[in-house]
């Protein structure tokens, strides 16, 4: 069974490991950074602009061949995506300085009139100028803001200020590594990237969560413990929580990985890279950095957080 995996009397330093980690983290971030504004992103339609096409045609298409045919054409990367059904296809390419997005509809629908044998129905011809994609970025960006920023605040007030900053800071490390990650592989990032952020977002602050939360109930139970013993002492109860959570979670994106189709490749790379960095995270970075920040125990309960909901008396 998982449980077995994590004996009961386990007792791992972490915050021994604390330093490594911090060193290992920083390097990574810096790392990210200049892969960011040295290589950059990979952008798919969604940001750069381009024209999707959405077609269904009266058998079942042949993608290579589509895939073939449209990159002769001269339009850079034509990416070619099946859907649901074996006769269904979704094209993408990218803004064209020569031409318009007009006229590479009309390339594109002369050159499918060749390669697909019989006739072809589109159901969704969609053009996405440079101003719409400015305008994504920018709504993709602040989204993340506001939800970094939420997380600060909730924490504040379900805590004390020093676990707000140490949850904040360990997700702009899962947020800035994630993006170095596609930055090197040079995967597309696109909106649905976005969407896959804000979810390790989600993923990250669970986990981060669940080892306060303890750590919170430690610092009241054992008031001569040190408080590095006591977060030691909370990672290691709820180690067996997160392995658990971490392997039933790769498990189920591993699945859509390999038998969700290319269309969702992007998302659930960046989910299941998400898992490990929001895992590691929440042990090497957010619990370490209470000691960093000096929280301090005090004598009355007021000192480790404000209780949104208090036990029942």
């Amino acid at each position: 069974m998982l449980l077995k995996l994590v004996p009961a009397n386990t007792n791992i330093g972490f915050i021994a490991a604390r330093k490594i980690a911090f060193i290992f983290s920083v390097i990574a971030v810096i790392s990210s950074g200049v892969l960011f504004f040295g290589k950059g992103l990979n952008y798919g339609i969604d940001f750069e602009g381009g024209v999707m096409i959405q077609l269904e045609s009266e058998q079942a298409v042949d993608l290579q061949a589509i895939r073939k045919g449209l990159n002769k054409l001269g339009l850079g990367e034509v990416k070619v995506q099946g859907r649901a059904k074996p006769n269904d296809v979704l094209i993408r390419t990218e803004t064209q300085d020569n031409m318009t997005n007009d006229q590479i509809q009309e390339l594109v629908k002369e050159a499918l009139a060749d390669i697909i044998p019989g006739e072809e129905k589109y159901e969704a011809v969609q053009a996405i100028t440079a101003t719409v994609s400015e305008e994504l970025i920018a709504d993709g960006i602040l989204a993340v803001t506001l939800a970094i920023g939420a997380v600060l605040i909730y924490i504040w007030l379900r805590f004390e200020w020093q676990f707000g900053l140490g949850a904040v800071i360990a997700l702009l490390h899962d947020v800035a590594l994630t993006i170095g990650m596609f930055s090197l592989l040079g995967l597309e990032f696109n909106l649905s990237i976005i969407a896959a952020i804000l979810t390790i977002v989600g993923y990250s602050l669970n986990d981060t969560v669940v080892v306060y939360d303890r750590i919170r109930e430690n610092l009241r139970r054992f008031r001569k413990k040190e408080i590095a013993d006591v977060i030691d002492l909370s990672l290691n109860e709820t180690l067996s929580r997160t392995i658990m959570t971490s392997l039933t979670t790769l498990l189920a994106l591993g699945a859509l990985f390999y038998f969700g189709g290319e269309i969702i490749h992007g998302f659930t790379a960046a989910m299941i890279w998400g898992v490990f960095v929001g895992t590691y995270s929440s042990v090497f970075i957010a619990s370490p950095m209470l000691l960093w920040f000096e929280l301090r125990r005090e004598d009355d309960d007021k000192a480790v957080g404000v209780e949104i909901f208090p036990p029942k008396k």
